[in-house]
């Protein structure tokens, strides 16, 4: 175990939002919100890379899943890292990470430094949004929450849905490099900016870390998300047999490796949490409003990003639109989201939960349900029309989860509760994608084989994928009237004593 060093442990909030807390909001938001919309752009960059480098498409398909991995990897880990390092130590290094990463990227000599780099951004932007929501619940006072909340919500929404049409709006005229040579300069003005800028809050502690908990959380985390993206595999590998039973064996024991080292992580933590020595303190699941708040997270999170990855492969089969229209087809809900976000923060701050997360369950569960009527024929206006009203019933139910959730916990485990509500959206958002585009490729070739055109299958695939979807999705609707707002007081209940 190393020896423990000393740590920022968030305190309760102030009462008033200051000027400097404004700022160092915006700071963070900023920051975030370059990092987060890192994480969606190479995915309509695939073709270009294949080209450049000579690779094959399950090669290039990397560049997305080692992202997603070492995100997973990584997010279990900040709420330690908050714990033991200074909101300043914590931001740089996140930052210098995201950095790095962008600059290898930028002059990737070949496939192999590319990839390299995108784990390395992969790791900053891992810490980030955690630090952004753990500052935030620290230096915003409760009646005020709602209000900022909004603000993250467009960078957890927002940038990832615009990350593929920015990317094809720069492969349209530049090299896939301009990707991150348009991000760069915006990362390194945060940084320096951060560096001169951000104080350290809150409260000093010594924290120690245990080797095996993180070796743990990286297999348990990493090999389910890594199971995950292998769904699929054998579609992937068309009449390769040998390549897709190897796809499939990998596929069961990454799950199988994952599902066994997360239990004895799980074991692991509630016999560490005793003495205040977790890497992810389980405490936070004591408290029921937080625990409810996840799990409808983890729902939302596989319906939204399931929906932002088939769309737009919709539009370029069945309808034959080409990748950077595809990609537009989000933009107006994405933009939608953006302008909601701070207005349904001030409606939380007002009215709480309810006025917002019934209606706008209603709408994402409504709108899933009308995807499953999509054919090869569907007007362009019908598909954004539909995924702006998704937009909107996201926009309704992000904030007050995130709010909500963490306005629950004490302030010591805003960390904790931060790293958590990160993890689980992350690894539900790859389960959302692995299962609808598995739905949607195997029924596809199903009806191909059975005669039908690509279109006509196609569409029947995306129809089979949205099914999923918006059956999983229905259980909104029985969880949104069951959380509730803490009250405005910062005193939210305290777990583990």
């Amino acid at each position: 175990m190393a020896s423990p060093a000393t740590a920022t442990t968030p305190t309760a909030a102030p009462q008033v939002v200051t000027p400097e807390a404004t700022r160092l909001i915006w700071l963070l938001l900023t920051a975030a919100f370059v990092a987060i919309l890192n994480e969606t752009t190479m995915s309509i960059a695939i073709p270009h890379l294949i080209d450049d480098f000579g690779i094959t498409a399950v090669a290039a398909q990397w560049l997305t899943t080692a992202f997603m991995l070492t995100m997973a990897v990584v997010i279990p880990i900040t709420g330690f890292l908050l714990q033991r390092f200074t909101t300043r130590a914590v931001f740089i290094a996140a930052m210098s990470l995201f950095s790095a990463g962008t600059t290898i990227a930028l002059l990737a000599p070949t496939f192999e430094f590319l990839l390299a780099a995108r784990v390395v951004q992969a790791s900053g932007t891992a810490i980030m949004m955690p630090l952004l929501m753990t500052t935030l619940m620290t230096v915003i006072p409760a009646h005020a929450r709602g209000r900022m909340m909004g603000r993250v919500s467009i960078v957890i929404a927002f940038a990832p849905a615009i990350g593929p049409t920015l990317s094809g709006l720069i492969l349209d005229t530049l090299s896939w490099r301009w990707i991150f040579g348009i991000i760069l300069p915006i990362a390194l003005a945060s940084l320096f900016v951060g560096s001169r800028w951000i104080r350290n809050i809150g409260e000093t502690r010594r924290a120690p870390i245990d080797i095996a908990s993180v070796v743990l959380s990286a297999f348990g985390f990493g090999g389910i998300v890594f199971g995950l993206s292998q769904i699929g595999g054998a579609e992937a590998h068309g009449g390769d047999s040998a390549a897709a039973s190897a796809s499939t064996a990998s596929l069961v024991i990454s799950l199988a490796i994952g599902v066994i080292s997360l239990g004895i992580f799980v074991w692991r933590q509630l016999r560490l949490q005793r003495t205040d020595n977790a890497l992810m303190d389980m405490r936070v699941f004591r408290v029921s409003n937080f625990t409810l708040c996840v799990i409808y997270l983890a729902v939302m999170s596989m319906a939204f990003f399931g929906a932002i990855t088939i769309l737009p492969l919709y539009a370029q089969g069945p309808l034959g639109m080409s990748a950077l229209d595809s990609g537009l087809i989000v933009l107006p809900g994405a933009i939608a989201m953006g302008l909601a976000a701070p207005v349904v923060g001030r409606l939380y701050d007002r009215w709480g939960t309810k006025p917002l997360l019934i209606p706008g369950s209603i709408l994402i569960v409504g709108t899933l349900w009308t995807f499953t009527t999509l054919t090869d024929s569907t007007p362009v206006w019908f598909l954004v029309l539909a995924q702006g009203l998704l937009s909107v019933g996201l926009a309704l139910s992000f904030t007050p989860l995130f709010t909500a959730s963490l306005g629950s916990l004490n302030p010591k485990m805003y960390s904790y509760g931060s790293a958590v509500v990160n993890t689980i959206q992350q690894v539900a958002g790859a389960a959302g994608i692995a299962v609808m585009i598995t739905v949607m490729s195997s029924v596809s070739a199903s009806e191909i084989a059975a005669g039908a055109t690509e279109s006509a299958a196609g569409a029947a695939g995306t129809r089979a994928a949205f099914f999923i979807s918006a059956a999983i999705a229905t259980l909104l609707l029985v969880g949104a009237p069951l959380i509730k707002k803490p009250a405005d007081n910062d005193s939210a209940p305290v777990v583990g004593h």
